[in-house]
């Protein structure tokens, strides 16, 4: 959105929100058609000009702008986080500000929860992670079903136990995209192959609907993925859990048909997380006692109708079954079953919860609660955490940082970079986070964390300080952090590298991390043509990065996105390419990291940031929950989630802001158990 268009909007809408009342939608024609008239259409429908994809002429009453509910999410945005009115233009009152978005807000909480239909997730298939995870549960399998690289954390012995509530003092850890040999690990042998991994959606997560379909080369890959799995030396008795009840013969005294029947219900339910109607169930005891008939064994023909199970859109699609009308309706037992547990642990439900979805007794608020709570305990939640927060804070960027190694020489050490010891940290904060039930506010402000010796030594002099560096298993220890420069997720090492150049910190890129990963709330993308900031110009040598990055303000499509992630990427300005704290940069110049968060919190370090951050916790609260319901229901959130986020905020906040008080919010939440499958 241009700064002229920004003006208009703001315009336009302030004077909507002073005069509209929920009964003065007769009056649309004499109070709001003249302000779209004075100040919008201009922009924004007059001579087929519609920028923003907004076409005010188009809306002819108060009713239609209330159908129009992503736009007044839009303004409700703007308006809250100080973007609009634009810094040229003099600033609300934050009492009048609070009071137009509380305004807004009951209009779009009137809109959408009038209209009750959420935005539905598309049928889509398990991304890798999920399928690893849905197999290895399938069968009991003790190892892995192939290497995942996306797992940024590798245990070395046992250190996360959910069911303790603690997290150890002393742990040892692997790095599994960049530390050597951390791909080696134990899972299937042979020709067991993964196919190809699932990349993050832009401002989403790998698991979104959207993303996830299933073409016919890649349904090929599963379908020789499922032969090569059971064909594996190491799917044996030894590895598979279930080798026992399932792939042995039953005794020479029983009868084969009853026991493959049997068998294969208890299979087929738990693969299919549902019941099985006989007629389905039948053709596969059928085909199991075919072979059984030609000669193959009891083994072989149990493998091969596991293998079918394997490629069956019914184990491989998530999706939510047809409702029986057009608007929203509740999720059954066993759609919420397999909801819960592929959010929580990223893989089909266990037995106790589809018994319980079978008694139709899941639904029971006491009971889900009760539920999310031994899930919290279990530990497959581990995959959670391997899974959500590497996403949420995009760790991957750190893989392709390559600081230059003539300004950074310590970050090396033979081929391998301290970055595989940095993208730990914030990992294992999050763990002890989640494992203890900690406030998510930590995020933002700790005074703890897990560092090994080398990171250590790099917060405190750059590495120069001698430690033993480790390219494989880590020991990361407990540290107090009395330095509030460090503690949380937003300053460290990990997170200032991965937003930085190779040879220079960018506030720009760390400002839209900030708004995208801390609120929620990501920038469009530059415009294609914005030049980048000369690295070696004499002329602009004695400049400081702030100075550089002024004229990139004075363009007016640049303009409108600069303040709003320009004081977020400056208060970070004190960590230099590397995470490191400087004063001054190399030519001497002081830092300035001085700013105002949302035009109402004026800090002038980073420690009074953080502490305005922390002074809208509740903000920063509705950002986070935002971010799981997205991961939750695989899907972009929409403004008919607004009224749900809302309330999550509320209980978490009466929570004392706990991560458990978070998640179970999440799941009571209207957007979470409910569908929007029409029948048709």
């Amino acid at each position: 959105m241009t700064l002229r268009t920004q003006k208009q909007l703001f315009g336009a809408l302030v004077v909507m929100t002073l005069f509209v009342s929920p009964v003065a939608g007769d009056s649309f024609d004499e109070l709001l058609r003249p302000v779209f008239d004075r100040h919008c259409v201009k922009c924004h429908g007059r001579d087929g000009k519609v920028k923003g994809k907004v076409d005010l002429l188009k809306i002819t009453s108060a009713v239609g702008l209330m159908e129009k509910p992503e736009l007044l999410q839009d303004v409700i945005a703007v308006l809250d986080a100080g973007d609009m009115p634009p810094e040229s233009e003099s600033a609300l009152p934050v009492a009048t500000r609070d009071d137009l978005v509380k305004r807004l807000k009951s209009m779009l909480e009137e809109a959408v929860v009038g209209a009750r239909k959420f935005a539905r997730t598309p049928i889509r298939r398990m991304n890798r992670f999920q399928y690893n995870n849905a197999v290895q549960d399938l069968f009991g399998l003790k190892i892995d079903v192939f290497g995942l690289p996306e797992r940024m954390l590798r245990e070395h012995g046992v250190y996360f136990k959910p069911e303790t509530g603690e997290m150890p003092d002393d742990m040892r850890v692997g790095s599994r995209p960049l530390g050597k040999s951390q791909l080696i690990g134990r899972r299937l042998g042979g020709d067991v192959a993964p196919f190809p991994q699932d990349l993050r959606a832009e401002h989403g997560f790998d698991n979104r609907g959207d993303h996830l379909t299933l073409s016919p080369l890649l349904l090929e890959s599963f379908f020789r993925l499922s032969q090569t799995i059971l064909e594996s030396h190491d799917f044996n008795s030894r590895n598979v859990g279930i080798w026992k009840e399932f792939f042995s013969a039953p005794s020479a005294s029983a009868d084969t048909e009853t026991a493959v029947k049997e068998r294969l219900q208890i299979f087929l339910t738990r693969a299919f997380r549902a019941p099985v109607s006989e007629k389905l169930l039948t053709r596969y005891v059928r085909q199991v006692t075919g072979r059984i008939g030609v000669g193959a064994t009891f083994a072989d023909a149990m493998k091969g109708a596991a293998a079918a199970v394997m490629c069956s859109p019914r184990f491989l699609y998530l999706f939510d079954g047809a409702g029986t009308g057009a608007g929203v309706e509740p999720l059954t037992d066993l759609e919420l079953a397999s909801r819960l547990s592929f959010f929580l642990w990223g893989s089909g439900p266990d037995r106790e919860l589809i018994d319980l979805a079978n008694q139709k007794r899941l639904r029971n608020p006491a009971m889900l609660e009760e539920q999310v709570d031994r899930m919290l305990r279990d530990r497959k939640l581990k995959r959670f955490a391997d899974s959500f927060p590497a996403q949420w804070l995009q760790l991957e960027r750190i893989i392709a940082s390559v600081p230059d190694k003539e300004l950074f020489p310590e970050f090396y050490f033979a081929k391998y970079r301290l970055s595989m010891h940095m993208m730990l940290e914030p990992l294992l904060l999050f763990e002890t986070i989640l494992v203890e039930n900690r406030p998510i506010l930590d995020l933002i402000d700790s005074d703890y964390s897990y560092r090994s010796g080398a990171l250590s030594a790099w917060y405190k002099d750059r590495g120069k300080t001698k430690s033993r560096i480790q390219p494989t298993v880590v020991p990361f220890k407990r540290v107090s952090v009395t330095d509030r420069r460090q503690g949380g997720v937003i300053t460290t090492a990990a997170v200032m590298t991965m937003t930085s150049s190779p040879v220079r910190s960018q506030p720009i890129t760390r400002g839209a991390w900030m708004a995208s990963v801390i609120f929620n709330n990501p920038p469009p993308p530059p415009p294609a043509d914005v030049p980048p900031l000369p690295e070696h110009d004499k002329d602009t040598a004695h400049l400081t990065i702030r100075e550089k990055l002024a004229v990139h303000r004075e363009r007016p499509d640049c303009a409108g996105c600069h303040a709003k992630i320009d004081p977020l990427g400056f208060a970070l300005e004190n960590y230099d390419a590397t995470g490191f704290w400087r004063d001054k940069y190399e030519n001497a110049r002081p830092v300035d990291s001085g700013g105002e968060l949302f035009r109402r919190h004026k800090f002038t370090n980073i420690v009074e940031f953080k502490d305005a951050i922390l002074t809208e916790k509740d903000r920063f609260t509705r950002a986070f929950a935002g971010h799981l319901l997205a991961f939750a229901l695989g899907r972009e959130i929409t403004a008919a989630d607004s009224p749900a986020l809302d309330k999550i905020t509320k209980q978490v906040a009466a929570g004392d802001y706990r991560m458990h008080a978070v998640i179970q919010a999440v799941v009571m939440s209207e957007p979470f158990l409910t569908k929007s499958n029409p029948q048709d």
